[in-house]
């Protein structure tokens, strides 16, 4: 059988991009971003348009590595020829050191994590170093990213452009920050690598509940900050213990038709025991610091999730954890979820006591949950907050979910008055 060149291309590129991109930024500069971006692009171009006919080098990455050298090579040549005629500068013949272009193993890895490190710069906004971790460190396309951010890709490009163009104006250092830095910058890091999981972990895009690329490029990029000894520490072990836990589900959340599937509801031998291990792993790592990060609370939580229910101690237990994230991180999400614990403890009639003092009439995740509460007390109350929350969602996902919802509980009454 004739193997697909594209195929091969296609998967070298998923590997091998940020590589690339973060070595050749990495050796020249901040401002060398796009020109390193369009030199990766068009040596996998190259590979597209050589390979099916030429066949496949035997070593198809160092192929790739060597093309890109060449290409860099080339477009320095044409820019210092370009200057010396226009205004007679001539740039030093001596810029391009092929030496410099290092595509070791370790350089490759130290490289992206100080990619990492400067497009989570402080001075853009957390928005925008997620679209610049996916587009330069994942790989991402313009449209993949519109789709994550339920936006279009020209709005994706402008975002980019003025997260580039602030990044060149202050001239950001592609490197690890000093030591009386790195505790700030690595806490921006981990938010933006945090947020990047969670737009996989529950996406708004109508495509899909649940993008399983997000979270093993949020993956990928807390495993580098782990082989790292200045950023090995606490927060980074715990963080990645909540995202292996959490990643475990990640089969069972979402039906065969694409539909999510609820906690109560999932299947549990659909869980991945070799992440639930890891996280447990990873939990423990954490705990080798004398303190006490959200991060390490929440994976803590996520730990008790991966308990059978015939634990006695496991939704006690979930709800001091969440009383303890509610004192640091004051958010609707973890007051919500700190409802569903307290109505397992204390049963749903006193939840919905808990859930009415919060009063978020406006959020489609609490009225499901009120809707959940009052479903075997009151259906109609039920039906009515679902069909609010209805109103309120976004994604066509979530819409069919709540639709569905209504149409079993109005079932169950017909066949309770029949």
């Amino acid at each position: 059988m004739e193997i697909n060149k594209n195929n091969i291309v296609s998967y070298l590129f998923k590997a091998e991009y940020s590589k690339m991109v973060s070595v050749l930024a990495k050796s020249f500069g901040i401002e060398y971003i796009e020109i390193a971006e369009d030199i990766v692009s068009e040596t996998f171009l190259t590979a597209l348009n050589s390979w099916p006919y030429k066949g496949e080098p035997e070593n198809p990455t160092a192929w790739l590595y060597t093309v890109a050298k060449n290409k860099l090579k080339n477009h320095l040549t044409r820019n210092n020829t370009f200057k010396q005629i226009v205004s007679g500068q001539l740039v030093d013949e001596n810029q391009f050191d092929e030496s410099r272009i290092d595509f070791s193993d370790k350089n490759i890895s130290d490289s992206q994590l100080q990619m990492l490190f400067a497009l989570c710069h402080t001075s853009i906004s957390m928005e925008a170093q997620v679209c610049l971790a996916l587009r330069i460190l994942c790989g991402f396309g313009l449209n993949e990213i519109a789709d994550a951010f339920l936006t279009n890709k020209e709005t994706i490009h402008k975002r980019l452009q003025r997260a580039k163009e602030k990044l060149y104006s202050q001239k950001i250092a592609i490197e690890i920050p000093c030591d009386r830095e790195i505790s700030e910058r690595l806490n921006t890091v981990l938010q933006t690598i945090y947020l990047l999981f969670s737009e996989g972990y529950y996406s708004e895009s109508n495509n899909s509940i649940v993008r399983k690329g997000l979270c093993v490029e949020a993956l990928n990029l807390a495993y580098l900050l782990l082989d790292n000894p200045q950023t090995n520490n606490h927060a980074t072990n715990a963080l990645l213990s909540l995202m292996c836990f959490q990643a475990s589900r990640l089969e069972a959340r979402q039906s065969k038709e694409g539909n999510i599937v609820l906690y109560d509801d999932q299947d549990r031998s659909l869980w991945d025991s070799e992440f639930i291990e890891k996280g447990f792993y990873y939990l423990k790592q954490a705990s080798k610091w004398e303190i006490t990060s959200a991060y390490y609370v929440e994976a803590s939580i996520a730990y008790w999730h991966t308990v059978n229910n015939d634990n006695s101690d496991k939704w006690k237990s979930i709800l001091k954890l969440y009383d303890v994230l509610l004192s640091v991180n004051h958010s609707p999400i973890v007051a919500l979820n700190r409802i569903w614990a307290f109505s397992k403890v204390y049963g749903n009639a006193t939840a919905i006591e808990e859930a009415e003092k919060l009063n978020l009439d406006t959020n489609h995740f609490y009225l499901v949950l009120l809707a959940e509460l009052y479903k075997q007390i009151n259906t109609g109350k039920s039906n009515t907050y679902l069909a609010r929350a209805l109103h309120l969602c976004k994604t066509d996902t979530e819409k069919e979910m709540i639709q569905k919802k209504i149409l079993v509980d109005e079932k169950n009454d017909r066949i309770v008055s029949d």
